[in-house]
């Protein structure tokens, strides 16, 4: 284990992709992620990064230079946030039809409109069905060493797909922490060089991203999905094998796809993705109920045998969430729900929408979910679905005269 140092969440993400030395980063500078690859350029220029540096006019470009570069056999590297990820989203999908293992460091924050540059997890979740494998930290140590995992698993020649590490915007990439970064001769020992199944050479010649017709498309796309169902297992060798090295446990007991915490006869949890946790773990010490918190480490792939394991017994689950899908519900709480119901374990599901564009989520407001479901669990014996989504941070007064809530 190596010495801590107090650095900011951008800087400690520059570090960790300095010690896997990539052939070649690409980025657009956007907030709040800028200030990672203003780092990595600075690197760059200190001649610390031996790979190189593309300063491109769009994330687009970014995106689009990261896949050539990585069907040429390169490791690759990137960073956007919101906007830019969506404005990514079309070379994304691209990269994981053609099988390509990019890694990008998403500091998470929310999509327009209205304009707002704060955190949530909407442009995570906008990118949910692309064919990435997406990571979620919830301290600047966990996400410094999901880049390192991420690598790990994007590039292993079985899974060979693009990989999201996402880190909550400003809450993690602004705050300073004590932080372990592994040099380049420890990332070394952990990550292989990469050893692409194929790669773009004159002398060699093959077709990569072509054209696909009906007869062809259906079995690329299945592909991709095994792919990513396959990787939980990849996902599980990369986490015990960076617990053995950097003695850093992420949810071994879980295949490394989820953490929890507290008792594990406990008949209330919550869930949650992110920074949040943290204070999820505190309110659960806090709280005079027996609760216990889980936090998938991952959405895809979805954990969700783990989760099944994990909540079983559970009465009642609050999803604590920082997404919505407009017209439906928030898309954690509707997975967990496709993951249990059906399994024979039917425990209620209570979603809390919340956090949204950086509003922040008090101590108060986790315990006060809490209450509310350890009244609903003792007024009488569970239904097996609540059908109302709560948003308990919505200002009624503010809301036009047309919602009639």
């Amino acid at each position: 284990m190596g010495e801590q140092t107090m650095l900011k969440g951008d800087r400690a993400v520059a570090h960790s992709v300095l010690s896997a030395q990539p052939d070649v980063v690409s980025a657009y500078p956007i907030t709040p992620q800028t200030g990672i690859v203003e780092k990595l350029s600075e690197m760059d220029a200190n001649g610390d990064l031996r790979g190189q540096f593309l300063k491109v006019d769009s994330e687009f470009n970014a995106a689009s230079s990261c896949i050539g570069a990585s069907g040429a056999g390169a490791r690759v590297f990137s960073a956007t946030s919101s906007q830019g990820l969506k404005l990514m989203s079309e070379p994304l999908f691209t990269a994981s039809g053609m099988r390509l293992p990019l890694v990008l460091a998403v500091a998470n924050r929310s999509l327009s409109g209205p304009l707002s540059i704060w955190n949530d997890h909407t442009d995570a979740f906008a990118e949910r069905d692309g064919g990435m494998i997406q990571f979620f930290a919830e301290d600047v140590q966990e996400a410094v060493d999901n880049i390192l995992m991420a690598y790990r698993v994007a590039e292993d020649p079985e899974i060979s797909l693009p990989a999201l590490a996402n880190l909550d915007g400003y809450i993690l990439t602004h705050v300073k922490e004590p932080v372990e970064v592994p040099t380049e001769e420890e990332t070394a020992e952990y990550l292989p060089k990469r050893d692409p199944h194929a790669t773009l050479d004159p002398k060699d010649p093959k077709t990569m991203g072509a054209f696909a017709r009906p007869e062809h498309w259906t079995e690329t796309r299945f592909a991709v999905h095994d792919a990513l169902l396959r990787s939980k297992e990849t996902i599980g060798d990369a986490v015990e094998e960076f617990a053995d090295q950097f003695g850093r446990d992420y949810g071994l007991e879980w295949g490394g796809l989820l953490e929890t915490y507290g008792p594990e006869d406990a008949e209330i949890a919550l869930l949650g993705l992110g920074s949040i946790v943290g204070t999820m773990r505190d309110v659960a010490d806090d709280h005079p109920a027996s609760v216990k918190v889980v936090k998938p480490r991952v959405i895809r792939p979805y954990p969700e045998e783990a989760l099944r394991e994990a909540l079983a017994g559970v009465e009642s689950v609050g999803v604590l969430t920082k997404e919505v899908s407009p017209g439906h519900q928030g898309t954690l709480a509707a997975e967990l729900k496709s993951a249990l119901y059906g399994s024979g374990h039917n425990p209620a599901i209570h979603s809390s929408v919340l956090g949204l564009a950086g509003r922040d989520v008090t101590k108060g407001d986790i315990s006060d979910i809490i209450d509310e479901i350890v009244d609903a669990t003792t007024a009488g014996p569970s239904t097996g679905v609540i059908s109302e989504e709560d948003w308990p941070q919505l200002k009624r007064d503010m809301l036009p005269d047309e919602v009639t809530h």
